[in-house]
C-alpha cells in the first residue's frame, strides 16, 4: 500500500490558491488507485482562528477533497474547519473522502479533541469529543487509521485509546511550529513505538502571518524506523506500507495484549 504525504506552503486564508496547490503538487506524482494521500492541518486556509475566512461555509473544501478522491481513485485525507450556524465557534475537523459513484464519498470525519491553547485555538475552535477510524482500502488489502492533528500529537492516551479499538496505523496533518521541531519528531516515533503502529506525520513550510514552519513531514513503521522523511522544503513524501508486517509485529511482540488501563490507579 502506498502513501502520498503532501508538504505544502500553505497560503494563507485563500481556499481556492490553497486548492490549485494541492493539484499542481500531485499532477507529477505516481498515484495509482487505492493509494492514500494526506494533507496539512487546515491546508486549505492554514492555521487561522478567524472566523470569517477559516470556516468552509460554502462546502468548497469538501467539494474538492471528494472530486479530487474521484477523479483519482485515491482516499483523500485533509482537514478544514467546520462551522454549524447555531455555534459561536468551529470544529477543526479532519475529512476523509474516497472514491464513490462519481462524486466520492465521505468516509470520516473527525473533529480534533485537543485545541491548542498555547495558540489560542479555543478562542475560535471548540474540541471534539471521539476518537474516529477509517478502513484504507487498496485492492484486496486493508489498513485501520485512526485521525488525528498537530497538538493531539502531546497527547498518548488518544493513541492508544486507537490503538485499543483496533487501528494500525495514525495519520496526522499539522501546523506544527519550526521553534518546537525536535518535539515533532520524537513523538510521531514514539507514538508508533509505543502502539505498534503506522504513523505518518504531515507538517506545513514557510511562513504564515505569525508563525515559522519547518516541515519535517515523515512516516514511521510500527517498529520505529523511519520509512521516509523530507525536509524543510515543500514536496510529496512517497512511501510503501505493508499491513502484514505491522500484524506480523504485534504477534511477535505482542505488547498491546499487556496494557493494563482499567487495573491503574
Amino acid at each position: 500500500m502506498r502513501a502520498h504525504l503532501v508538504q505544502m506552503d500553505i497560503v494563507w486564508e485563500d481556499r481556492a490558491a490553497n486548492h490549485a496547490l494541492v493539484e499542481r503538487m500531485l499532477d507529477p506524482v505516481d498515484i495509482r488507485a487505492g493509494d492514500l494521500v494526506v494533507l496539512p492541518e487546515l491546508f486549505d486556509v492554514g492555521f487561522s482562528l478567524n472566523l470569517e475566512a477559516a470556516p468552509d461555509k460554502a462546502d468548497e473544501t469538501l467539494r474538492f477533497l471528494l472530486r479530487l478522491a474521484d477523479d483519482l481513485g485515491v482516499t483523500i485525507h485533509g482537514s478544514r474547519a467546520v462551522r454549524r450556524c447555531d455555534c459561536d465557534k468551529a470544529l477543526n475537523t479532519v475529512l476523509v473522502a474516497a472514491p464513490g459513484d462519481g462524486e466520492g464519498a465521505v468516509l470520516c470525519e473527525y473533529a480534533k479533541v485537543h485545541p491548542f491553547s498555547y495558540g489560542r485555538e479555543p478562542e475560535s475552535y471548540t474540541g471534539g469529543q471521539r476518537v474516529e477510524m477509517y478502513d484504507w482500502a487498496s485492492g484486496d488489502e486493508r489498513l485501520r487509521v485512526c485521525p488525528a492533528v498537530c497538538y493531539d500529537l502531546r497527547f498518548p492516551e488518544l493513541f492508544r485509546i486507537g490503538a485499543m479499538r483496533g487501528a494500525e496505523c495514525f495519520a496526522l496533518g499539522a501546523n506544527w511550529p519550526a521553534a518546537r521541531q525536535a518535539h515533532w519528531r520524537a513523538l510521531l516515533i514514539a507514538r508508533a513505538i509505543e502502539n505498534q503502529a503506522v504513523v505518518f506525520g504531515v507538517n506545513r513550510v514557510g511562513n504564515d502571518p505569525f508563525i515559522e514552519y519547518a516541515g519535517g513531514t515523515i512516516a514511521v513503521s510500527a517498529k520505529g524506523e523511519v520509512l521516509g522523511e523530507l525536509g524543510d522544503a515543500a514536496g510529496v513524501l512517497t512511501v510503501e506500507v505493508d499491513p502484514g508486517a505491522v500484524r506480523s509485529w504485534r504477534e511477535t511482540f505482542p505488547a498491546l495484549k499487556d496494557v493494563r488501563l482499567r487495573e491503574i490507579r
